[in-house]
């Protein structure tokens, strides 16, 4: 309540056009420096194959196919935020929900380099995996649930990243307006050139008028909507590669409500995990990043850490229902055979541990959250490696058992896709706002034409403008733009500005 319609602006900008600060550096550093570890070991991968992993007959699929479930796990909390909350008008969501988005589109691109490095012969796979005519004749399989994941995954990374750049840009036009300024100041230097002309060529032209706002808002709302049905489809599709298949372990019907549960589970844990950490590098965007968004998600972990530990007593329980003797076995065989520390850790990681935030001071405590944050991504991590491996390492032959022994490899092109992640992570949150302006300002008091007013011009104390959007006149007076009519109301209108300088669209 403190913040006024500048602080807010600032705040967002100040990790943009502030100097870099060293824990940024420090950061990127590190994260740059596995990244391109992971890079080398992926280099290993294409030339030598995949026999450098620590794969085997037995257990021809592990760590790959467990790491790519899980990175399409976590990007599943930024639709969620994104689409779904925007639909049922949840104005926590606002302060976080660009951030998700990029946390998306980041973990699903880490995600898809696993599938393509487990094929082999990489520059092969567009035959192997896109249905065009070739000189191989040779087309893919659709009836093949990895076929089906290449349509989802492409899909769901496409209308994110859409759905993602429409959101920004009016705040790409608001910085390049403040870029402006800058350049047509005193001393300019040679990098505000170079943000002026990027920002503007990103923010495509806009220049805050009423039809702008309006097209945006509606194009907002039909991209989350057809984002929406994403969040159940994509990870229902990725668990029907279990699914569909006659494995024990796997041929359950419970695996698609039970991988999008956990999906929601594991990405809104990474949120909690970069929020804190986005507080961290950068202090002052806690005034809007607020331990009030912090607590529900929180909350959201809980209630889906009960969901995740109910799928896991159903499958137990189906499994000695079936009378399938080769089921019970596979179960049984995860609870107390070799892999038994890793159903264990799993069990702990993602239904003991979270159960703390029944409690108000672990929700608002940032060791605690930050600490189940971590451990909830890694039991979901052991949760697809149980999956995988324990339902493969013993087939019907006791002579073909066998044991997954991950090589150096393995452990590198992980780390790789964790220092990719990171470093795409923190340059977004140097280089763009991790914020979005125009929807923080719209739900703040006195954005709204009717704030001030206890009864409102309706004389019935509801806000008619949930919908809204803010714009900023010339002299900072403040206006909103509705989608409820064609044209604003006089009370409504920005102040007359310059029509070339966009200053009478964007938010200073």
């Amino acid at each position: 309540p403190s913040l006024t319609l500048d602080d807010v602006t600032t705040i967002i900008a100040h990790p943009i056009e502030g100097k870099t600060n060293l824990r940024w550096l420090i950061g990127i550093s590190i994260t740059g420096l596995v990244a391109l570890f992971g890079l080398y070991c992926m280099g290993r991968v294409v030339y030598y194959g995949p026999g450098e992993w620590g794969l085997n007959n037995t257990i021809n699929w592990a760590w790959d196919i467990t790491n790519f479930v899980w990175w399409v796990g976590i990007g599943h909390a930024g639709t969620l935020i994104s689409a779904v909350l925007l639909l049922f008008r949840q104005r926590w969501r606002m302060s976080i929900a660009r951030f998700s988005e990029a946390m998306t589109i980041f973990a699903v691109m880490c995600a898809g380099l696993f599938p393509l490095l487990h094929t082999g012969r990489q520059w092969k796979a567009a035959y192997w995996l896109f249905p065009y005519p070739n000189q191989m004749h040779m087309w893919t399989q659709f009836r093949s649930p990895l076929e089906w994941d290449v349509v989802a995954v492409s899909t769901y990374l496409t209308v994110s990243a859409v759905f993602w750049f429409v959101g920004m840009v009016p705040d790409l036009a608001v910085l390049r307006d403040r870029y402006a300024v800058k350049i047509n100041g005193p001393t300019p230097r040679p990098t505000d050139y170079v943000a002026y002309y990027g920002y503007g060529l990103a923010s495509l032209g806009w220049r805050g008028s009423n039809r702008q706002w309006q097209h945006w808002e509606m194009a907002s709302l039909l991209l989350a909507a057809l984002a929406t049905p994403l969040v159940l489809s994509v990870h229902t599709i990725v668990s029907f590669d279990f699914a569909v298949a006659l494995e024990p372990g796997w041929h359950t019907t419970i695996f698609p409500p039970y991988f999008v549960a956990g999906a929601i589970f594991s990405g809104f844990a990474m949120v909690v995990t970069l929020t804190v950490l986005a507080r961290f590098f950068y202090p002052e965007i806690g005034r809007v990043m607020t331990m009030e968004h912090l607590e529900r998600m929180n909350k959201i972990i809980m209630t889906t850490g009960l969901l995740v530990g109910l799928a896991y007593g159903t499958e137990f329980f189906i499994a000695w229902y079936s009378g399938n003797p080769f089921e019970r076995y596979v179960f049984l065989n995860r609870a107390m055979g070799p892999y038994a520390w890793a159903y264990w850790s799993m069990i702990s990681c993602n239904v003991l541990l979270p159960q703390i935030f029944w409690f108000k001071w672990a929700r608002i405590s940032i060791p605690v959250m930050f600490f189940i944050s971590i451990t909830t991504n890694i039991g979901m991590w052991f949760e697809r490696f149980v999956i995988i491996v324990t339902s493969l390492h013993r087939d019907f032959l006791p002579s073909s058992w066998s044991y997954f022994h991950p090589t150096w490899v393995d452990f590198g092109v992980y780390a790789g896709t964790l220092g990719i992640f990171g470093t795409l992570f923190l340059l977004f949150c140097r280089f763009l706002p991790m914020v979005s302006l125009a929807e923080a300002k719209a739900i703040m008091v006195g954005s709204q034409p009717h704030h001030g007013d206890p009864h409102g011009a309706h004389g019935n104390g509801h806000d008619h403008h949930h919908g809204s959007a803010l714009t900023r006149g010339e002299h900072g007076a403040v206006s909103v733009m509705t989608t409820e009519t064609s044209e604003p109301t006089q009370s409504e209108r920005p102040r007359a500005g310059n029509p070339g300088d966009g200053r009478n669209g964007g938010m200073r």
